[in-house]
């Protein structure tokens, strides 16, 4: 595959293959470029007022139809078979996930037909890529953000193949979530620009439907369709971040492949064309957005569904219906395709915040946490280091309260439903820490990694771990007279020791448990669970 680009490079001056950095599996990521003035700088081509178009292929390569509708299409351009609009430069990704392409075989895609062989989901370390951009443990997802920030993309295409019901049409689509998107993006996005797609597609004989999103995976699209709600650990979520408009094709499983590769070429077809009739409207909205975000006080962390609040969509599928099955003997669902329809379903597609955070003026992160500070560098965050030792007055959490799951999630144990307290304090910084100013169009990158209750905050994905873990103790000996004297000074502590005694047998039982309770009200007790992100404000 990369031959066939390179040939095309040597070929033809209005295209460039470009390597972009190195992947897990030790193979460079490449980025091949059309731009029909031969304007292969991203600065330059911003200034020239071109809309950017990033396709990226082959995450999940047991996915491939994007890898062959991009290369197809990419060689009908240059060739002259289709034109590329002048004011337009389409950056391709010609597959992501080397590493799971090169793992090739016929069979880890259970209910895809064809074709006859294919990539492997995990990369090489065995990693799914579609949950990697905001943490970015592998190389492949440091060189996408490389790739990401340099280009800037107006609108940034994803390439999938779905699994789950079946139904009728041979691509389904989804648009990031626009309430999520927000600003004049958001709004752009959801009554201008998907619209139109869907429009298009259909003049063009392929018709779409959202991305068929139930609430229970075996579940029919009867009973409604849920606009995919993609954090940013997702292609198009991280790109949202950035006021990118974002797209995932979701061709179906169970149709052919060549039917499929071809549906992914109108589809990428269709994209350019509408970026390029529509380029000023939407690099205003981004405008728009990226300004706001830069003042913006409020920033959503978590959203829900609103299930009051949906709109009546047409939806071709095929009856669904159960029988026996023969292997369970239980019922199985499954879908009648000699019983085709046309019928309206709900789709629920508006999202209300259910967590959110006023930003501060800026964070202090302690140069310490090197893991978190490499991610913002690549991601093109603002820093600037402190000179001096000093001393700052912030508002600290307190960790007081997580859940994580029970085995490893993408690499990690991923914490969810965090409480926190707050303290304001002053804090002593080194030379070299981090001042992070919240006022940039990365703003939301910003809040939404370093707010720990963030779904996927760094807190979250466990690059904050070593806090949470007490490291001094004591000997029971010779805290016992330190206790004694506590309890005789402090009516307030004893009560409530005494309190807790009564009502706390395994308490009551334990002397250690008594003497640890004491040792946490004393001045002994290090400053624990403290999350070492500082948020500052400047007094006016």
């Amino acid at each position: 595959m990369i031959e066939f680009y390179k040939q095309l490079d040597a070929k033809y001056k209005t295209a460039k293959l470009f390597t972009e950095g190195l992947t897990d599996v030790g193979r460079p990521l490449h980025l091949f470029v059309i731009s029909s003035d031969q304007i292969f700088d991203p600065k330059l081509a911003r200034e020239n007022g071109k809309i950017i178009i990033l396709v990226n292929n082959g995450i999940h390569p047991g996915e491939p139809d994007g890898i062959d509708a991009s290369a197809r299409l990419a060689e009908e351009y240059l060739t002259g078979g289709k034109v590329i609009p002048v004011n337009t430069i389409l950056c391709i990704i010609p597959v992501y996930n080397i590493d799971g392409s090169l793992k090739r075989g016929c069979c880890s895609r259970a209910n895809q037909d064809g074709p006859e062989e294919y990539g492997f989901r995990g990369n090489a370390r065995n990693l799914d890529l579609n949950r990697d951009f905001i943490k970015c443990d592998s190389e492949n997802a440091k060189s996408f953000t490389k790739i990401f920030q340099k280009w800037d993309p107006d609108v940034f295409v994803d390439t999938h193949v779905s699994n789950g019901s079946d139904y009728q049409y041979t691509l389904t689509l989804i648009s990031t979530q626009h309430n999520k998107l927000g600003g004049a993006v958001g709004e752009y996005l959801k009554k201008e620009m998907t619209p139109a797609l869907f429009s298009m597609m259909k003049l063009k004989g392929v018709e779409m439907a959202p991305y068929v999103n139930t609430s229970k995976y075996d579940e029919s699209p009867e009973s409604g369709i849920y606009g995919f709600m993609e954090g940013p650990r997702f292609a198009t979520g991280y790109a949202a971040l950035f006021s990118s408009l974002g797209f995932v094709t979701e061709t179906h499983m169970l149709k052919p492949f060549v039917k499929r590769v071809e549906a992914t070429i109108t589809f990428l077809e269709v994209i350019v064309d509408y970026s390029s009739k529509n380029s000023e409207q939407i690099r205003q909205a981004r405008k728009l957005s990226k300004e706001a975000v830069k003042t913006q006080k409020d920033f959503p962390l978590n959203w829900t569904v609103d299930s009051t609040k949906f709109e009546i969509i047409p939806f071709k599928g095929f009856e669904a219906k159960y029988r026996t099955s023969k292997v369970t003997g239980l019922d199985q669902l499954y879908y009648d395709r000699s019983q085709p329809y046309t019928r309206d379903v709900k789709f629920f597609d508006i999202y209300t915040p259910t967590l959110s955070a006023k930003k501060p003026d800026f964070y202090i992160v302690p140069q310490a946490w090197k893991e978190v500070l490499e991610r913002m560098q690549i991601n093109d965050v603002e820093m600037e280091r402190l000179d001096k030792d000093t001393v700052i007055e912030v508002e600290t959490y307190i960790i007081t309260d997580f859940k994580s799951v029970t085995t490893p999630y993408e690499g990690h144990y991923l914490h969810n439903s965090v409480t926190c307290t707050t303290e304001t304090k002053k804090v002593p910084y080194h030379k070299g820490d981090y001042k992070i100013m919240v006022n940039q169009e990365c703003n939301r990158y910003i809040v939404e990694t370093l707010e720990p209750n963030a779904p996927d905050s760094w807190f979250a994905w466990g690059f904050f771990d070593a806090i949470l873990q007490q490291k001094e103790w004591f000997s029971g000996y010779v805290f016992e007279p330190v206790a004694e004297k506590m309890l005789e000074e402090n009516d307030s502590l004893r009560t409530e020791f005494e309190n807790k005694k009564t009502t706390d047998k395994e308490f009551a039982g334990s002397s250690f448990a008594q003497l640890y309770f004491i040792f946490k009200h004393s001045k002994y007790f290090e400053d624990f669970k403290r999350y070492p992100v500082g948020r500052g404000f400047i007094t006016p």
